[in-house]
């Protein structure tokens, strides 16, 4: 976005960005901060979603990604996972992907954050239908490639 938009133009592009990857939520986080501080939720629209996650630089599944990680690293963000899960999946990650991630999150920021992390999503995946997630096996050693 260009330095000359407006207020207006940069929270127009961001409920747009917001509305693509949440599937049709993007009033909630509008709603939820109506009452207590409508301008974080300015913000959160206008600069999150308008102006960080509308770059083309990251497909937004990409993006979900490198979120999934950093809200399960920090810790104590389980309702802000809980809706990245359910964008992440908006954006075309799978359950497996999503656990995969989660799992490889464990070896970076330990386990009780990637099962806090892990639970978030088990929630999300069975109030969408998405339990259980069939992981696939690892090849062993007898494996052959095709």
């Amino acid at each position: 976005m260009s330095e000359s938009t407006t207020r207006e133009e940069r929270f127009a592009r961001g409920l747009e960005v917001l509305g693509q990857v949440a599937g049709g939520a993007a009033p909630q986080v509008l709603d939820a901060l109506a009452d207590t501080s409508p301008e974080l939720g300015h913000q959160v629209v206008a600069w999150g979603f308008g102006e960080i996650y509308a770059r083309p630089q990251l497909p937004p599944r990409e993006r979900q990604l490198v979120t999934l990680g950093i809200l399960t690293a920090l810790g104590g963000c389980e309702p802000q996972l809980e809706v990245h899960v359910n964008f992440s999946l908006n954006a075309g990650l799978t359950p497996e992907e999503i656990v995969e991630a989660l799992l490889h999150s464990a070896g970076y920021c330990g386990f009780p954050k990637a099962l806090n992390a892990t639970l978030v999503a088990r929630k999300v995946f069975a109030e969408r239908g998405l339990l259980p997630v069939q992981e696939r096996p690892a090849p062993g050693p007898d494996a052959t490639s095709a």
